[in-house]
């Protein structure tokens, strides 16, 4: 078999391999570079090729540990460049218009709104103020 034969491949990962490499060439990679990579995260996560052969036994305990290794370097890229396209969406805010209602608004907003920061001096001043 010539280096780089993909017969000892299972179907699921040859789908898998092809996915992973179309995501690369989305984000801007190189087709060969996608294909490398894709190839290199499959043999990873599964151990090589799952069709027969000698010493083709990669425990599942392994492939887990290989795809959570995969999952927390996925993160720490993302992460890393400010980007967060992850199965999990972070909640944030929708809506940063001043037509809030005072129960959206947070503590600082109302505050600001009531022409006050808060604090032990401006509790101070208020006190002079009231009295």
């Amino acid at each position: 078999m010539a280096r780089g034969d993909k017969a000892k491949y299972s179907d699921k990962q040859k789908r898998k391999a092809e996915h992973i490499e179309e995501s690369y060439e989305d984000k801007g990679v190189s087709e060969g570079e996608a294909e490398r990579r894709a190839w290199a995260t499959v043999n990873k996560q599964s151990g090589g090729g799952e069709k027969g052969g000698s010493g083709n036994e990669t425990s599942t305990k392994k492939k887990s540990e290989a795809r959570k290794s995969s999952a927390r370097n996925a993160a720490a890229t993302r992460k890393r460049n400010g980007t967060n396209n992850g199965a999990k969406k972070s909640s944030t805010r929708k809506s940063t218009s001043s037509s809030k209602s005072s129960s959206s608004k947070t503590t600082h907003e109302k505050k600001v709104a009531a022409g006050r920061k808060g604090g032990k001096a401006s509790a101070a001043k208020r006190k002079k103020e009231s009295d």
